[in-house]
């Protein structure tokens, strides 16, 4: 399924994997040598990010948050009780 801007669901995730992963293998062995880290982040619209939490998913319980208002995966200011499509669940 593809959204109205031309960036599938698939694609949103993979860039989500991948900014994940840089934060632990290195930036440049996921995303390339000449390409910055924060590169790899999204933009909100395209994750569908909300200042308001979809149930318990939110942003402070989210693996890709870092406190007090920033994310690995979704580029500009979130704030703890958002949510976007790239939400994964902190192992407790």
């Amino acid at each position: 399924m593809t959204e109205s801007n031309g960036i599938s669901r698939r694609r949103v995730l993979t860039i989500a994997a991948g900014a994940a992963g840089a934060s632990v293998t290195g930036a440049a062995a996921v995303i390339g040598a000449s390409t910055p880290a924060h590169a790899a982040k999204v933009a909100q619209k395209i994750v569908k990010y909300q200042d308001t939490p979809k149930g318990e998913q939110r942003c402070e319980n989210c693996l890709q948050f870092e406190a007090p208002s920033s994310c690995k995966t979704v580029d500009g200011t979130v704030t703890a009780q958002g949510w976007c499509m790239v939400y994964a669940k902190k192992p407790e």
